[in-house]
This record gives C-alpha cells, sequence and structure tokens, in this order.
C-alpha cells in the first residue's frame, strides 16, 4: 500500500512494531510453550534488523489487565547491530517483569474470566498508534511504519469500540495491520484490522515452524510485497459487538444519531440520549379527510 508521508520514506526502511500476546491463561493451555515462542519472535526481531541497519523494531506485551513496550532496537545499540544473545535476555527480563505485574493486577480484578479472558489488544494498538505518531513527528525521514499482532487469545467483545477506532486511525495514517494467529480461533477483530488496512492475515498451520511464517511473510517490507504472493484472508468477520451486552452479534438494531449497536430494541440510546420511542397517532381515530 502506498503512504501518505511516502515523500519522507526510504523504500526498503522500516518500523515494526510487534504486538506480542503475553495471556498467562492462553499460554497455560496452548500447544506452543511460551518460552519457544518468544524464542521465535527474538530470532525474528534480529532478522529484521539485519535486513537493514536503519530498520527499527518495538515490541509491546499486552496482557490482560495492561500492556507496555519491552524492546525498543533505537535503545539496544547506538550503531543498530544487537547481538541475539544480548536482546534475548534484555527482553526476556522485561517480559518477566511485565507478566508479573500483570498478573498481580488481574488478581485484583475479579471480572476477569480465567476460561476466556482476553489480552488487552486495544491498548496495545493504541501504544502502536502512539508510538508511530511520535516517530512521524521527530524528523524528515522516516522507515515505512507497519504493525503486526502476534494473537492466541480469543477476542474481548467489550473491546470492539476501541480496537476499531485504532483500526480506522492505523486506515487514516495509512499504517498497516499484520496479524498473525498462534491460538487455535481466529480474531474477527485482527481480520477486519488487516482487511481495513491493507495488511497481511496468517494463521499458521504449523507452529512448530512459526519462525519460517514469520521470516517469509511478515519480515518483508511494504515495497517489496508489491512484487510478492503474500497470503489473502479467504472471509472476513464482520460482525460487531452490541454495545449494551458487549456480546458478537449477527443482527441488531442501529442508533441512527451515533450508530451505536443494541441486539435488543431500547426506547432510549445509552450512548447518546436520543428517543427510540415514538407515540404514533391512531389512524382509526382521525377524522375523516375525504370530505
Amino acid at each position: 500500500m502506498t503512504s501518505a508521508h511516502s515523500k519522507l520514506y526510504s523504500d526498503d526502511v522500516s518500523l515494526v512494531v510487534v504486538v506480542v500476546d503475553t495471556n498467562p491463561f492462553f499460554w497455560a493451555a496452548a500447544a506452543l510453550p511460551f518460552a519457544d515462542f518468544f524464542a521465535n519472535l527474538v530470532h525474528f526481531v534480529n532478522s529484521l534488523l539485519l535486513l537493514n541497519h536503519l530498520n527499527r523494531v518495538v515490541v509491546i506485551a499486552a496482557g490482560v489487565s495492561s500492556c507496555a513496550y519491552i524492546f525498543d532496537s533505537n535503545d539496544a545499540s547506538p550503531s543498530g547491530g544487537v547481538g541475539v544473545m544480548a536482546t534475548f535476555d534484555k527482553a526476556s527480563r522485561k517480559v518477566e517483569e511485565f507478566i508479573a505485574q500483570d498478573a498481580r493486577a488481574t488478581a485484583g480484578n475479579s471480572s476477569v474470566a480465567s476460561a476466556n479472558a482476553a489480552s488487552l489488544l486495544s491498548g496495545a494498538l493504541s501504544l502502536a498508534l502512539c508510538y508511530i505518531q511520535r516517530i512521524f513527528r521527530s524528523g524528515t525521514r522516516h522507515p515505512q511504519p507497519r504493525i503486526l499482532c502476534l494473537q492466541g487469545s480469543p477476542d474481548g467483545p467489550e473491546q470492539y469500540v476501541a480496537v476499531m477506532n485504532s483500526i480506522f486511525s492505523a486506515q487514516r495514517s495509512m499504517v498497516p495491520i499484520d496479524s498473525c494467529i498462534v491460538g487455535t480461533q481466529d480474531s474477527a477483530f485482527l481480520q477486519q484490522a488487516s482487511y481495513i488496512t491493507g495488511g497481511v492475515y496468517l494463521k499458521p498451520q504449523e507452529l512448530n515452524g512459526l519462525f519460517q511464517y514469520l521470516a517469509a511473510v511478515f519480515a518483508t517490507d511494504l515495497h517489496s510485497r508489491t512484487f510478492l504472493r503474500l497470503p489473502k484472508t479467504l472471509g472476513v468477520d464482520f460482525r460487531a459487538s452490541c454495545f449494551c451486552h458487549k456480546k458478537t452479534i449477527d443482527m441488531g438494531y442501529v442508533c441512527s444519531v451515533c450508530l451505536s449497536i443494541f441486539c435488543k430494541n431500547q426506547k432510549k440510546c445509552s450512548t447518546c440520549g436520543s428517543e427510540f420511542s415514538r407515540v404514533m397517532p391512531d389512524l382509526n381515530s382521525m377524522p375523516d379527510q375525504s370530505k
């Protein structure tokens, strides 16, 4: 896709913001251990930095109750070169600290159900977009930005509005959102994100070869993608979540003023306060106008 800021960028220089799902409830039952997953991620980050010494990579961890930056290649080395072991050790320590901090925050939240706990995807996307906007304003030349989401947890319907706002913000800034699903379920949020922003959506068939998927599909810069045949999503789940119960619905009611979505007929919009019920006159009691 062509960026609105293309005159400021080099074709093959990339800024990749990676959003990593660190939900402990998901990884406790996942087929791929988190340690192996994180090792593949570290090798992928180093491969991006080796492709071009001007490339930049930022990693954001998305937990159940919080999200935070855990790695920025711009702070790793003045020359831009980062060793595999140094990257792994530093990022591993930060991830462990973040997971412990997020676990303490989650333990105090009684509303979190461990069975279907979702990661804070909306917050992580907001952090990624804020970082990219800061890069936009930092100088005259910038790398081509894109976001890569490594997601395993199920979608959180209560985050629907915030996630869609982030998706449309990325679309407006012409920032593609790539998605790699490492869980058993497809993500309707990320399907829509990749479709709307022009990114790549992929659900690997074999997680033991995760690094090969990442290197072959997501390591390519935006300019090179125009010459490659990348995977395309066969179907996109465009279902929305209702504003009243935060559940995914097939059919619902839409407020004609603010476009809020409800699963049941409402007399008053809880978002903008518009009244839906109108008392219609009884046609049988009206005087005959034909005379």
